[in-house]
């Protein structure tokens, strides 16, 4: 299968200061200058085949929010390419970027804000089909937008309403049918099922692969939940501070972990066991700042099998089985 997303050493960095007068600090006796620089995304690199789930793992805060917002460009990146179908897209410009829009999209993690207030439902899904041409006239706009409702579970008397006259779960099914209004080949998904209620999410992720079926698109899913990944995804990446430390097939992280963070958050997930509810073991310490990245491995801090090599050397990436990739040096 060809690839339809080529991400390679990307990088992403937050620059907090305001100035150069917010750089310069006074230090025993002396002024120096303090760079304070967010290390959002640290060389990460992944490759998503069409028709393929690509899914990125890990803990709140280990940037994959901010690698999805890189790839699509509503960030600009600071390192590395990004290529869709082929073509670079990583410094292309704005109006460039136009092209791409309508092949790449996004379903945002809070169903409620991504969707504009003062538009009805029919209004929001009709405005990107005019503004890319999906649609030839008005007339053809909304008989596509009523048809792309009901494949989401909507109604039709439903999209003459406002998004604040529905609930989270439905709104969520609206922020699909507004991604798929464009008719993309590509979809990232941030964690689009984490502000529903569990009742709901099933229906919401069984609903996203039901339509990757019927329309043969890829998806970039970002989750923090991996019974979630697990349903729905082909192939996995689990991200720790900023960086990818393991990737390969499910069957391969939820089969044969190897790096240490990724058995962590294995063990984490709570366990029935007879009647009860078996205590999960939890990751022992802090994730490290941003700011300030660790020397080594960046987790060897919290890693129960670090070895002095660790705190120095940052590990490369390494094939232990065709297709798994760990970051350890471990292997």
């Amino acid at each position: 299968m060809e690839k339809i997303l080529s991400v390679n050493n990307l990088e992403q960095k937050f620059d907090l200061n305001r100035g150069i007068l917010d750089k310069i600090k006074f230090r025993n006796g002396r002024f120096i200058k303090e760079e304070r620089i967010v290390n959002a995304v640290n060389d990460i690199s992944f490759d998503i085949k069409q028709r393929e789930v690509f899914s990125l793992v890990g803990e709140s805060g280990c940037g994959k929010s901010t690698t999805a917002r890189t790839i699509i460009k509503l960030i600009e990146p600071k390192g590395g390419t990004v290529k869709f179908k082929g073509n670079n897209i990583t410094n292309i410009s704005g109006n460039e970027m136009l092209k791409y829009r309508k092949k790449m999209q996004m379903i945002f993690q809070d169903p409620y804000a991504s969707l504009n207030p003062r538009q009805k439902v029919i209004d929001i899904l009709v405005e990107p089909m005019l503004f890319h041409k999906v649609a030839n006239n008005l007339q053809e706009a909304r008989e596509k937008a009523l048809d792309i409702l009901e494949k989401v579970g909507l109604r039709p008397e439903q999209a003459t309403r406002y998004p604040h006259q529905f609930s989270g779960g439905q709104r969520q099914r609206i922020g699909i049918a507004r991604a798929l209004a464009v008719e993309p080949e590509f979809i990232i998904a941030d964690e689009p099922v984490s502000a529903l209620d569990v009742s709901i999410q099933a229906q919401i992720l069984n609903l996203l692969m039901e339509l990757k079926d019927e329309f043969n698109f890829s998806y970039l899913f970002i989750a923090h939940d991996l019974s979630v990944v697990k349903h729905i995804s082909d192939n996995l990446g689990v991200m720790y501070l900023g960086k990818i430390v393991e990737k390969g097939s499910k069957e391969h992280i939820f089969n044969n972990s190897l790096h240490p963070y990724t058995k962590a958050l294995f063990s984490a997930i709570p366990r029935l066991s007879g009647t009860n509810l078996r205590k999960s073991k939890g990751i022992e310490g802090e994730i490290p700042s941003p700011i300030s990245l660790p020397s080594g491995c960046f987790f060897h801090e919290r890693c129960p099998y670090m070895k002095p090599i660790c705190r120095e050397v940052m590990p490369e990436e390494k094939e232990v089985e065709k297709d798994h990739f760990v970051l350890c040096h471990l292997y």
